[in-house]
C-alpha cells in the first residue's frame, strides 16, 4: 500500500471514530449501555477479560510506526553510512566491474563496517528500549471502576470498553467516555486542543463546533482538574481519538537540550566534511594527476571524519545511566532526559513531602479564640470524609484524627447531598450534607484568607454574630500566631439556612459562619538540610514554590538552610512585569502562596534567564510547571497527570535519591563527552596529516580501504567508554553541549595527533626508506599501524586532565576495549594477515619507532594539558 493510500485510510478512519463519537454523545444513556452491553453496576469478571482477548489492553502504541524493519532502516541510512555506501558504489565498480582481475576486498570491507556498524547500533538501541520499558513497567496509574456493583481501583491498562469508571481531580482520562453524572467537572485538553484553559463538561449534550467540544465526552490523553463524573468507557488505546494522533504525534516530540546538543555535532562533521573532500581532491588531482583515485579518496576522507559509534556509544551509555539510575529509586522514562537531568542549575521544587516528612499530623483544632472545640473538628472531617473528589493528606489527617476522637459515628447521621469541589483559585471546597431531621447544611474548608472572604458571621463562645473589622483582626492574629509557629492553618465554616435549594454552586459560599481553624504540622526531614548543601555544592540552586502560606514556609525553609531573604508571594509576583520579577528572581529561593500558572511563570522566566530547570511535583497543580521545566521531575505515588508529565520519576520522595540522579546524569553525559571529543579530535588530526601528506608524498598516504579500517577500530576501542570512571570534578557542576569547546579541542588535540603523524612519516621515509612508489606499501602499512595503536593508547592521556594510572584510572571495560583492538592492530600488520586489507608486513623493528613515538606523543600531550587549562575553561 503506497503513502498517499495509507494517509487516506488513516483519514478515513479518523473520520469514521469521530462520528462514532458523535452518535455516542447523542445517544440516551441507557441505549449506550445497551450497545456497549454494560450497565451502571459495572462489568462481571467474566465479561472483562472477554472484552481484554477482544480489544486487547488499553495502552496506545505510539511507536507503531517505528517497527523492527523502520529501525533496521533507520540504522543503515544515515548522513555517514550515505557516503559509505557512495564509496562501496564507486570501489564496486572500480575494483569489480571494470579491471580483469577482480578485488572484492575493498568493497566487502566497507560493507561488513556499514553492517557491522549498523547492527550494533540497532541492537543497543533495541536494549536501551528495553531497559526504558522495564523502567516504565516499574511505575503504574490505576482508576478507580465499578466492577461485579464493587468500585474498586484497577491498572489504567486493563480498563476495556464498557467500564464504568469515576473520575476525580488529578485523574487521567483511561479512554473515550461518555459521562451520565457529573459534578463541577472541569477537563484539561491542553494535549488535544493546545487550550490551557479547562473545559467543563457535563452528563448531557450542548451544541458544539469541533468534537473535542462536545460536553458529555472525555478524550484519552486528557486530565480532571477538578469535579467529578461517572463515566462509561467507549473507546481504549489505539481505538480512541488521541490514539489516532498517536502516529502523527509520535515523530513530533520537541527535541530537549542533549538531542539538540547531537544534531550540532553532527551538523558540524557534515559541515567539516564538505571542506575537506574538494580540498583533498584538488590537492591529489594537482600532485598525482589522477582524479578518480583522488575522487575516492576524498569522499572516504570524509568517512574517516565520521565518529561511526557515536549512535552505539550514545544508546548504551545512556541505557546504562537509565540502570545505574534505577538502582538508585530513580527512573527515567526518557533516556535523553538523562542529561537534562544532569545539566540542571535551578531545582523548583514544593516543600510537601520534599523538604518535609510527608506525614501530615492535624496538631489543633480550635475555636476563632484559639481553644481546642471537638465541634470545629467534627465539621472538618464531615467536609474531608463526604468530599468526593481526591482525598490528599490533609483530608486523611483529619479523617485519621476525628475517628480517634470517636467522631466516625457522623457518618450514618448524615447523607451527602452535593458538593463544591476544591479549585486552584477559591482554594477551598464544600459539601451540602442533609442529617436525619431533614435539616441541610453547607460546610466550608480551605484556605484561611478565602474562607474568611465569603464568612458574613462568627461563631464566639457559642454565640453567632456579625463578622466586623475589629473580630476579622482579632481572629487574623489568631490566625497569624499559630501560623508563624509553622502549623499549615486551614479555615471551617458552615452555614444552616440554605433552604430547598436544587444544584449547589460556587454563588452559594456567601454568607458563611466563620466557626474555628484546624492546624497541621509537617515537620521538615532530618535529611533535607544536607541534601540541599549537597545539591548546593553540585551547583543547583533549590527553590521553593508552594500554595502554602508565607509562615508556614518560612517555618520550614530556616530550618533546612533555604535562605529567605528577598522572598515572594503570588500576590506580590501578580503586580510585577516579567522584566521586574526576573531581577527580584535573582535573589530569591521562596515563593509562597502560589496557583499553579504562577509556578509555571517563575519556571519560564528563569529558563530565559539562562537556567536548566528542574521541577519536582506530585500534585494536580504540579502540571503547568512540570510541563514548562526542562526536566519534570515527580514521585511514583504522584497523582496521575504529575507522573504521565514527569520526564523522571523518583521510588522515593527524597532530595539525596535526586541528588544520586544527577551525579548519575552527569556522569552518563561525560562519558558521551568523552568520546566525541577524542573520537572528533583524534579523526580530525588524521585527516590533516592525509592533506599533508598528499601534498609531500608522489603515492596516496593511505588507500581507502586503511582509512575505512583505521575509523572503525578506533571506534571500537571505545566500546569501553559507557562504562568509565568519572573524575569527581566533572561533576560537580552541571554541564550543557559546548560546540565551540568540542572545535578548539578538536583542533588542539587533533593538531597534536598530526605533528606526531609527520614525525612517523621522517621515521618511515628516512630511517626506514619508504619514500619510493614501489614502497608505498610499507609507508601506507606504518602510518595505519601507528595511526590506530597511537590514537588508541592515547584515548586514557586525553580521557582525563589529570595524570593518568596515577592520578585518574580508566575502567577494567575501557582497558579491555582498547587492548584488544591494539593487539588486533599489531597481528594485523606484524603478520602475513596485512594482505588480506592491502597491507604488508612491517619489520619488527617498527614495533621499537611505534614505542618511541608513543612515549614521546604521551609526555606532550601530558605538558599541554596545563597550557590547554590555561586558556580554556573546561577540558571535558
Amino acid at each position: 500500500m503506497n503513502l498517499m493510500k495509507k494517509k487516506e485510510l488513516r483519514e478515513q478512519n479518523r473520520i469514521n471514530m469521530i462520528n462514532e463519537l458523535r452518535r455516542f454523545g447523542d445517544m440516551d444513556i441507557d441505549s449506550v449501555f445497551s450497545e456497549l452491553g454494560t450497565q451502571r453496576e459495572g462489568l462481571s469478571i467474566v465479561e472483562i477479560e472477554d472484552k481484554l482477548d477482544e480489544f486487547g489492553e488499553n495502552n496506545i502504541d505510539y511507536q507503531n510506526s517505528n517497527t523492527i524493519f523502520t529501525r533496521i532502516k533507520d540504522a543503515f541510512i544515515n548522513p555517514f553510512n550515505i557516503v559509505l555506501f557512495l564509496v562501496a558504489a564507486i570501489t564496486f565498480v572500480t575494483d569489480v566491474i571494470i579491471p580483469k582481475e577482480k578485488d572484492y576486498a575493498t568493497f566487502i570491507l566497507i560493507i561488513t563496517t556499514i553492517i557491522i556498524s549498523a547492527v550494533i547500533s540497532l541492537v543497543e538501541e533495541l536494549k536501551s528500549d528495553n531497559a526504558a520499558k522495564k523502567l516504565k513497567s516499574m511505575i503504574s496509574n490505576e482508576v478507580d471502576v465499578v466492577r461485579d456493583e464493587v468500585l474498586q481501583s484497577e491498572e489504567v491498562t486493563r480498563i476495556v470498553p464498557g467500564d464504568i469508571i469515576k473520575l476525580s481531580s488529578g485523574d487521567m482520562v483511561p479512554g473515550d467516555v461518555r459521562i451520565f453524572e457529573a459534578k463541577d467537572l472541569f477537563v484539561d485538553q491542553a494535549s488535544l486542543t493546545g487550550e490551557s484553559d479547562p473545559q467543563e463538561k457535563f452528563p448531557y449534550i450542548k451544541e458544539y463546533d469541533d468534537i473535542t467540544d462536545m460536553s458529555n465526552i472525555c478524550f484519552m490523553g486528557t486530565n480532571i482538574v477538578s469535579g467529578s463524573a461517572m463515566a462509561v468507557v467507549l473507546y481504549t488505546g489505539n481505538n480512541t481519538y488521541f490514539g489516532g494522533m498517536a502516529k502523527s504525534i509520535a515523530n513530533v516530540q520537541t527535541k530537549n537540550s542533549f538531542e539538540k546538543g547531537v544534531d550540532n555535532v553532527s551538523s558540524l562533521l557534515i559541515k567539516m566534511m564538505v571542506i575537506m573532500v574538494p580540498v583533498v581532491l584538488l590537492i591529489n588531482l594537482f600532485t598525482k594527476s589522477d582524479w578518480w583515485n583522488s575522487l575516492i579518496f576524498s569522499i572516504t576522507i570524509a568517512v574517516g571524519l565520521t565518529p561511526e559509534m557515536l549512535p552505539v556509544i550514545m544508546a548504551s551509555t545512556m541505557a546504562k545511566g537509565a540502570v545505574e539510575m534505577s538502582k538508585k529509586k530513580t527512573i527515567v522514562k526518557r533516556l535523553s532526559a538523562i542529561q537534562t537531568f544532569g545539566q540542571m542549575d535551578i531545582l523548583c521544587t514544593d516543600k510537601t513531602g520534599t523538604l518535609t516528612e510527608d506525614e501530615i499530623i492535624l496538631e489543633k483544632y480550635m475555636d476563632v479564640k484559639g481553644n481546642d472545640n471537638i465541634r470545629v473538628l467534627k465539621h472538618a472531617f464531615l467536609n474531608s470524609y463526604f468530599q468526593t473528589g481526591l482525598k490528599n493528606l490533609i483530608d486523611v489527617a483529619i479523617i485519621s484524627r476525628a475517628e480517634k476522637e470517636g467522631l466516625n459515628i457522623f457518618k450514618e447521621v448524615y447523607t451527602r447531598e452535593d458538593e463544591i469541589p476544591f479549585d486552584f483559585s477559591r482554594r477551598r471546597m464544600s459539601v451540602v450534607l442533609r442529617d436525619r431531621n431533614n435539616k441541610r447544611q453547607l460546610i466550608t474548608k480551605g484556605a484561611v484568607d478565602e474562607v474568611i472572604s465569603i464568612c458574613k458571621y462568627i461563631d464566639m463562645d457559642g454565640q453567632v454574630s456579625l463578622l466586623d473589622d475589629e473580630k476579622r483582626k482579632e481572629v487574623y492574629g489568631i490566625y497569624e500566631k499559630y501560623n508563624k509557629q509553622g502549623l499549615r492553618v486551614l479555615g471551617v465554616a458552615q452555614k444552616n439556612e440554605i433552604h430547598n435549594e436544587g444544584a449547589f454552586g460556587v454563588i452559594h459560599e456567601t454568607d458563611m459562619v466563620l466557626m474555628g481553624f484546624v492546624g497541621f504540622l509537617d515537620p521538615p526531614k532530618a535529611s533535607a538540610k544536607s541534601a540541599i548543601e549537597k545539591l548546593r555544592n553540585h551547583g543547583i540552586d533549590t527553590v521553593v514554590l508552594t500554595g502554602d502560606t508565607e509562615g508556614v514556609a518560612l517555618n520550614v525553609c530556616d530550618k533546612v538552610g533555604i535562605k529567605v531573604e528577598g522572598r515572594l508571594t503570588g500576590r506580590e509576583i501578580d503586580e510585577l512585569t516579567d522584566d521586574e520579577l526576573k531581577d527580584r528572581m535573582v535573589n530569591c529561593h521562596l515563593y509562597s502562596k502560589l496557583d499553579p500558572l504562577q509556578k509555571q511563570r517563575i519556571v519560564s522566566l528563569y529558563q530565559e534567564m539562562g537556567h536548566t530547570v528542574g521541577y519536582m511535583g506530585d500534585g494536580i497543580n504540579d502540571s503547568p510547571p512540570l510541563k514548562q521545566a526542562d526536566v519534570g521531575i515527580s514521585v511514583d505515588t504522584a497523582v496521575d497527570i504529575a507522573k504521565e508529565t514527569a520526564g523522571i520519576i523518583l521510588l522515593e520522595k527524597d532530595l539525596n535519591v535526586l541528588e544520586e540522579g544527577v551525579i548519575n546524569g552527569r556522569r552518563t553525559f561525560t562519558n558521551v563527552l568523552k568520546y566525541v571529543k577524542l573520537a572528533t579530535s583524534g579523526n580530525f588530526g588524521n585527516m590533516l596529516s592525509v592533506i599533508i601528506a598528499s601534498i609531500i608524498l608522489p603515492f596516496l598516504p593511505m588507500l581507502p580501504i586503511h582509512i575505512l579500517i583505521q575509523n572503525i577500530l578506533c571506534d571500537l576501542a571505545q566500546v569501553g567508554m559507557p562504562f568509565d570512571r568519572v573524575d569527581p570534578e566533572y561533576i560537580v557542576k552541571p554541564k550543557k553541549w559546548d560546540t565551540k569547546s568540542l572545535m578548539k579541542f578538536m583542533f588542539t588535540f587533533g593538531a597534536i595527533s598530526t605533528i606526531f603523524d609527520i614525525l612517523c612519516f621522517v621515521v618511515m621515509l628516512v630511517i626506514f626508506k619508504y619514500n619510493t612508489v614501489e614502497k608505498s606499501i610499507m609507508f601506507q602499512t606504518g602510518w595505519f599501524a601507528f595511526g590506530v595503536i597511537s590514537q588508541v593508547f592515547i584515548i586514557h592521556m586525553l580521557r582525563t586532565h589529570r595524570i593518568p594510572l596515577v592520578e585518574s584510572r580508566s575502567s577494567k571495560e575501557l582497558v579491555i576495549s582498547t587492548l584488544i583492538i591494539t593487539l588486533l592492530t599489531l597481528v594485523i600488520v606484524f603478520t602475513p594477515i596485512a594482505i588480506i586489507f592491502d597491507l604488508s608486513t612491517l619489520p619488527l623493528t617498527y614495533m621499537f619507532a611505534i614505542l618511541v613515538l608513543l612515549v614521546l606523543y604521551s609526555v606532550t600531550i601530558q605538558a599541554y594539558k596545563k597550557n590547554y587549562l590555561k586558556h580554556n575553561d573546561t577540558w571535558l
